[in-house]
């Protein structure tokens, strides 16, 4: 398959708004630990600190995710490059690798969002005891 200039300029929207997102869940993430941290604190309760565990985990996978897509970027931007200057294979193949750097930032988005809901329902079901 040939790829064109224009080929890999096509992410560049897609993981521009990715990169937006997965850095909102961190800032959100991040908010949430210190007030958290902040509670452990002044009381020290086993919960919280399941709860900042938990976070740790998904903030090291929004960590993943974000490298991912960087890494995903600038890889576009090097096969822009390489078909700009008519290295036609070498750019094809930086963009597979794009590709497949994309993919596995969203597989890391899947993982984290089932974390979260993990999280979520487990914090849900002690309202559902009551």
């Amino acid at each position: 398959m040939e790829v064109s200039l224009t080929t890999p300029a096509l992410l560049f929207p897609a993981i521009s708004l990715l990169l937006l997102a997965y850095t909102n869940r961190f800032l959100t993430i991040a908010g949430l630990i210190r007030s958290l941290h902040k509670q452990y604190k002044e009381l020290p309760d086993p919960n919280i600190k399941a709860q900042i565990a938990n976070l740790r985990k998904r903030v090291n996978l929004i960590k993943n995710m974000q490298l991912s897509g960087i890494a995903s970027l600038l890889l576009c931007v090097v096969s822009m490059f390489a078909i700009y200057e008519n290295w036609q294979m070498f750019g094809s193949i930086i963009f597979g690798i794009s590709l497949v750097l994309l993919m596995l930032s969203l597989i890391l988005s899947i993982i984290e969002i089932q974390i979260s809901v993990k999280a979520l329902n487990i914090h849900l079901s002690d309202i559902e005891k009551d």
